[in-house]
């Protein structure tokens, strides 16, 4: 991988790692429609025009219903979700949580029509994953917070899931179009809740500078870094990045938060991590291959397929998004910012 490759890697580990901070910082000055509202509208503004100039937002109203319920469930719901749920949790916690996207995507990659059967390598890998979400989210489940861990493994859900819909009846569409159509979509849809939620006074500064940070690097930055990452790299060496996401995450809230760094948080990252990469590691027979990438709102983020001719599946990111890693099951497995 060249210099600027490695470049564009590190800036994407690092982008798509620190949105689960800056949610955690916004949540206390102001709602979460306000808070994906400021991310959605502000990455439109950005791509919106992009995609204009490239004449790409015309060729998408065939795909209009597919489009719909890709941006439902890579942005509109998932970025709700894990605001909402950093009301509650840390965002190390909630960093660590969403990178079991790929252990889900794996059981839905299972279970669709014409899946390869998973091998003992992958089967490992989940029950690996799923041991780390137990060791992670069992001291709160018994503390009476299951809700706010519901909602994080709900959104890892949604980025599971997302992947499909744009694997079966998005393959065509370009990327930048897409991406820039669904954060316009999802703004609209935040706009009256907004509205009606927005604050009386002016939130402190560093809720501002977190909430500028989101919109503008997390979210509008990071898709034009993506996708410069992705014509350096390729996308199966692009989406690897996500797999540092979860280790920035947990490094950013211990350091700037304060948070905890407990020898539970450790262990899970280490089980969740490597369930992970075992149950998304190739196989034979393999016809499709396959690389992971959440963490999305983070927000965001959205999945978008790469394919030679740059139409690859691009997630926006609450990235944070995240993810977070998440992947798609048949072709290719697509990032999530959060």
């Amino acid at each position: 991988m060249s210099g600027r490759g490695w470049a564009l890697f590190a800036l994407m580990s690092v982008i798509w790692g620190i949105p689960y901070l800056m949610i955690k910082v916004v949540v206390e000055g102001v709602s979460v429609p306000v808070l994906v509202f400021a991310r959605t509208a502000v990455g439109a503004a950005v791509l919106l025009p992009l995609a204009l100039r490239g004449g790409g937002l015309a060729g998408l109203r065939p795909y209009w219903r597919p489009l719909a319920a890709f941006a439902a469930l890579e942005i509109i719901v998932p970025w709700w979700l894990l605001s909402d749920a950093e009301r509650h949790l840390t965002s190390s916690m909630t960093g660590l949580l969403i990178a079991a996207s790929p252990i889900v995507a794996a059981v839905l990659s299972r279970l669709t029509a014409n899946a390869e059967r998973l091998s003992a390598v992958r089967w490992a890998g989940l029950a690996v994953g799923l041991a780390g979400v137990a060791v992670l989210a069992g001291p709160q489940l018994h503390g009476g917070a299951p809700w706010p861990i519901a909602e994080v493994l709900l959104a890892a859900a949604c980025y599971a899931t997302a992947p499909l819909i744009a694997a079966h009846w998005l393959r065509d569409v370009p990327a930048l179009p897409m991406t820039a159509a669904c954060l316009g979509l999802a703004a609209l849809v935040y706009t009256p809740p907004a509205a009606m939620t927005w604050p009386d006074a002016l939130p402190a500064g560093r809720v501002l500078a977190a909430l500028a940070g989101l919109a503008i690097v997390c979210t509008a930055l990071a898709f034009i870094v993506f996708f410069a990452l992705i014509r350096e790299v390729g996308t199966s060496r692009a989406l690897v990045f996500t797999y540092v996401n979860p280790a920035v995450a947990v490094t950013a809230g211990v350091l700037v938060l304060n948070e905890p760094l407990t020898a539970t948080i450790l262990a899970s990252f280490a089980l969740i991590l490597g369930g992970s990469v075992l149950a998304t590691a190739s196989q034979s027979g393999d016809k499709n291959e396959t690389t992971t990438a959440s963490q999305a709102d983070g927000n965001e983020a959205t999945a978008s397929q790469a394919g030679e001719n740059e139409t690859a599946a691009s997630q926006v990111g609450d990235g944070n998004e995240a993810g977070a890693a998440r992947q798609a099951p048949a072709p290719e497995r697509a990032p999530a910012g959060c």
